[in-house]
């Protein structure tokens, strides 16, 4: 009987267990800066961010072909808030005028507008197929978003807390280092 009743608390026990371990690597808690498959909503890769930090898209401009600097930063409420843009053609596609606000400067060739203070919950984004070569910059670290999301793909890109589950689901581009 006394068996029986030990048997009964370590099967208890390990249920327990089981289910908090479950319920644990569920839990959002990690918060980063994810690129999502939008139809799915499925991680594709993502960037351990906190509030404050910053992170820059570059790429190659489809018609003029130069490269193209957006530059952003991870709000207080998590949107990202775009704050500056780099650009070397005012052609196509690239602005020629600013907000309110915003201050217009060139510089060695090259074209910023800074003071934006443009934000956004998410925005979605197509990876070039042929020259764009979108490419993540964050801390140091220069990553081609092809490296994890086919190219002429759409991607949803937002601040969002993760879990461990969703973590091993995506690329954690801070492991290229």
């Amino acid at each position: 009987m006394k068996m029986d009743i030990c048997k009964i608390k370590i099967f208890v026990l390990l249920t327990l267990i089981i289910f908090f371990a479950i319920i644990s690597i569920n839990i959002p808690y990690k918060k980063a800066l994810v690129f999502l498959q939008p139809e799915r909503n499925d991680i594709l890769c993502y960037v351990p961010i906190d509030e404050g930090e910053t992170f820059q898209i570059k790429y190659t401009h489809s018609i003029h072909l130069t490269d193209v600097i957006e530059k952003y930063k991870v709000t207080n409420t998590d949107q990202i808030m775009q704050y500056e843009l780099e650009y070397e053609d005012f052609a196509i596609g690239m602005p020629s005028d600013i907000a309110d606000g915003e201050r217009f400067e060139m510089k060695d060739g090259k074209y910023f507008i800074k003071n934006m203070s443009r934000e956004f919950e998410q925005f979605d984004l197509r990876i070039g197929q042929v020259r764009a070569n979108h490419t993540i910059m964050y801390d140091g670290i220069t990553y081609p978003l092809s490296n994890a999301i086919e190219p002429g793909s759409r991607v949803r890109i937002k601040v969002k807390k993760i879990s461990l589950l969703k973590q091993l689901e995506g690329v954690n581009i801070l492991d290229e280092r």
